[in-house]
């Protein structure tokens, strides 16, 4: 069983998400949870937080916590190699027409780095469900949003290709007289694929829609740009049924305003990371930042100690 918590760090560009990702990595490890932070950003800025050469092997940064760099390029080839593999199964007769040749146009698909990071966060969320958290540090909004929205738009998608398969299947029994019908749709493998796919979809839209196993928490600087492209994040969130978990007000300075976070994302839960003189690069910087302010981040995040095995 899947115990982890995805948490998932958003926000624009220049916000402090990855900082704030490996802050709050390296609180939830010091309370003795077991953390694996992942970097899904292509910038990966994980890896000079951590001042160490990140793979897609985890490795060990500081007790209880480790952290993974995703190569994107790899998921990709990935999913294409899937999506080959899929084609050759299904229409095995189109080898007999030397028409496999076209299936190089899949590489120019339309949305192939967020199906590539779906790959990716499936495979995570399946090989450490022992960890306690999965924090995930998330690419520019723009890619951010659109891989959330992706299990809603491909289950909408293959709503209708389902009832164009079974339109066909119908279509062709009566054109063959077979009289198995309920057989036949059984027997049916691009059916049977589409329905997988469906499962599969479902399954990911529900994880992003349940609070107690998805965290989507936004960064923001105080300051209007910030503002604004953090209001069309909560907008385009809600419109596919995921809200907002908690707001991570980064950079915070004793002068800054907070009336209009206030006013803009009322009840939502908020937390303040104060502005840092020292740059917050190395486990060691990371971990004095956490302990100077341990009790205002342990009262701001209401996080319990993991019960004790």
């Amino acid at each position: 069983m899947n115990r982890a918590t995805n948490v998932f760090f958003m926000g624009k560009g220049g916000v402090g998400k990855s900082t704030s990702s490996a802050l709050f990595s390296v609180f939830l490890a010091q309370k003795g949870f077991q953390v694996l932070i992942v970097s899904l950003d292509p910038a990966h800025n994980q890896s000079d937080i951590f001042e160490r050469d990140l793979s897609d092997k985890p490795i060990q940064i500081a007790p209880n916590l480790s952290a993974i760099e995703i190569d994107q390029e790899f998921w990709i080839r990935q999913y294409l190699k899937d999506i080959h593999n899929q084609i050759n199964r299904t229409y095995s007769y189109l080898t007999a027409f030397n028409l496999e040749k076209y299936f190089s146009v899949i590489k120019y698909s339309p949305g192939l780095e967020e199906y590539a990071l779906i790959l990716a966060f499936e495979k995570i969320k399946k090989n450490f469900s022992q960890c306690d958290y999965l924090i995930f540090d998330m690419p520019p909004t723009a890619l951010g949003l659109k891989f959330f929205s992706l299990p809603s738009l491909s289950l909408i998608w293959i709503e209708h290709l389902l009832a164009l398969r079974k339109e066909i299947i119908k279509k062709r029994d009566l054109i063959t007289n077979i009289k198995l019908i309920k057989k036949e749709i059984e027997r049916d493998k691009v059916l049977n694929k589409i329905n997988d796919l469906r499962n599969q979809y479902q399954d990911l839209k529900d994880t992003f829609e349940d609070r107690k196993q998805t965290q989507i928490n936004l960064v923001l600087n105080p300051d209007k740009l910030s503002y604004a492209e953090s209001i069309r994040i909560v907008k385009a969130l809600q419109e596919i049924n995921i809200n907002l978990y908690r707001t991570i007000n980064n950079k915070m300075k004793l002068d800054s305003s907070v009336e209009d976070i206030n006013e803009v994302f009322a009840g939502i839960p908020r937390t303040n990371f104060p502005h840092s003189e020292t740059p917050l690069i190395g486990i060691h910087n990371l971990q004095k930042f956490v302990k100077a302010n341990g009790d205002q981040l342990e009262k701001q995040l209401s996080i319990s100690s993991p019960n004790p095995i």
